[in-house]
């Protein structure tokens, strides 16, 4: 069995081998994009997921900011300098550092 390539693609044979040579010999550029490293949440003592709204107060101090809960369930947040802290209720689901 051979194989036959077809009249119309047969005159096109010689653009698309120059295309794909051209298309492999094309040097790729791209941009390189830097941005500061983030500080380390290790760095920054933080509540941790589970503490209760208690021992966040007890640990961390009163919020400066304590905004209303939301939702349902309710979610609740407490700013303080450097982070905030998200509340489910009355437990810490999420701590977010804050640049």
């Amino acid at each position: 069995m051979s194989f036959q390539i077809r009249p119309k693609l047969r005159s096109k044979l010689p653009l698309l081998a120059a295309l794909a040579v051209s298309a492999a010999a094309t040097a790729v550029h791209a941009d390189e994009l830097t941005t500061p490293a983030a500080p380390s949440a290790s760095q920054q003592a933080m509540p941790a997921r589970g503490m209760s709204m208690d021992k966040v107060e007890a640990q961390f101090g009163s919020p400066s900011e304590r905004l209303p809960a939301v939702g349902e369930p309710p979610i609740t947040r407490w700013k303080y300098p450097g982070f905030e802290v998200y509340f489910e209720h009355q437990l810490v689901i999420h701590t977010v550092v804050i640049g």
